[in-house]
């Protein structure tokens, strides 16, 4: 039951080349970062990637794809990822894009077991009619586009039908973790870190602090220890190290005005 692996090298030694990872996090926050780094020193490549974004600030998975490691990728949005944005045009990189929501269900299910379901979401657009460009060939024209999906009524609505997503192995990033594998999420890292866990078929989660066997109330568990294989105790170091991707904050008032 104790699941604490030495460090997030031992933690990530199986991943090999074509291996497909969900990534948590969004943006900064809830990243992966050590693990995303460890997978990065093994040198594998041709990585399918399941993940919010395809990282910022060249942190998070932008290491992984500035070093021309990632073969695919499964999103929502591209971002101010210039890097990202440039291979995906020049035909370096597959990218299939998908509603938000309907990428956190498609998680979410493939963890639960469902192989697919429905949704409201794309009907009517290439999300359902397929011709999105998923590969261009680096001339502007598209080399590879995404498929028709099957479109169906319920109760005289449409609906497209969209599959559950498995992968490899998950990587994702916790405030709090205990040896069982019993995680809690802090505040808006509480994003696709979740989803992503349920989605792996092995699950490696570092985590902030690490604590023992009912230190954690059952209740505030957010994520059950079965989802996950591998747990990885950060250092206070490489806990502390967190950016904020872009600060919006008001400028400072005239030195008096607006005192009373």
């Amino acid at each position: 039951m104790d699941k604490v692996v030495a460090s997030a090298a031992e933690a990530v030694a199986d991943v090999r080349d074509g291996a497909l990872l969900a990534v948590g996090g969004f943006g900064l926050s809830g990243v992966p970062e050590v693990l995303l780094g460890a997978v990065h020193e093994t040198g594998v490549g041709g990585l399918g990637v399941v993940s919010n974004n395809c990282g910022a600030m060249e942190r998070g998975l932008a290491v992984l794809l500035a070093a021309g490691r990632i073969a695919r990728v499964t999103g929502s949005y591209i971002g101010a990822n210039r890097e990202f944005a440039r291979r995906y045009l020049a035909g370096e990189l597959e990218v299939e894009l998908i509603p938000q929501g309907t990428l956190a269900e498609r998680l979410r299910a493939g963890g639960a077991g469902i192989p697919a379901f429905y949704t409201p979401a794309g009907v009517g657009t290439q999300v359902a009619d397929g011709g999105l460009p998923w590969r261009y060939d680096g001339a502007g024209g598209v080399a590879v586009a995404s498929p028709p999906k099957e479109v169906r009524e319920f109760d005289g609505r449409r609906y497209v039908l969209e599959r559950g997503i498995r992968t490899d192995f998950a990587l994702v990033r916790a405030a709090k973790g205990d040896r069982h594998g019993n995680l809690v999420f802090a505040k808006s890292a509480r994003n696709f870190n979740p989803l992503a866990a349920m989605a792996g078929r092995i699950t490696l989660a570092e985590v902030e602090q690490l604590v023992e066997p009912g230190e954690i109330d059952p209740d505030q568990v957010h994520l059950p220890g079965i989802f996950v294989q591998r747990v990885v105790a950060l250092t206070p170091e490489q806990a502390a190290d967190k950016q904020v991707e872009r600060r919006t904050v008001a400028a400072p008032e005239t030195a008096g005005r607006g005192r009373r």
